[in-house]
């Protein structure tokens, strides 16, 4: 059973920096494309940072430069570290993953098949 399970969202001030932490369990992480999104109340999730099987990465433009996405194999852990946070990165984030050859890295929420529960980021001005 796929199983993600995010950690590592706080609260923090702006200019602060956290990690956020995603255990996969159920298979390895090696050659499956995985992302962090972000949602808020009432809008739709959006795709932050994403890196496919061979550790290519894309970053969300308003994120570039400031969150770095990436992956441990061996531990089976998707990290989003995140610096310089501003108020409007408060949102929820997830962990996902796309099924085992569905493809590279993506923006797109329906291109994930499993997903963990969320862990909250608030940055305070």
């Amino acid at each position: 059973q796929v199983q993600l399970v995010e950690s590592g969202g706080r609260s923090v001030q702006t200019g602060g920096s956290l990690t956020l932490s995603c255990l996969v369990s159920g298979y390895t992480t090696t050659n499956y494309a995985m992302a962090w999104f972000r949602q808020v109340p009432g809008k739709e999730r959006d795709g932050v940072a994403t890196i496919g099987g061979t550790g290519l990465t894309r970053t969300l433009v308003s994120v570039e430069g400031r969150f770095t996405i990436s992956k441990d194999n061996a531990k089976n852990i998707l990290y989003l570290q995140m610096n310089s946070l501003k108020p409007e990165d408060t949102a929820m984030y997830y962990c996902a993953s796309r099924s085992p050859g569905a493809g590279g890295f993506s923006f797109r929420e329906g291109d994930y098949t499993y997903w963990g529960q969320g862990t909250q980021v608030t940055v305070s001005i």
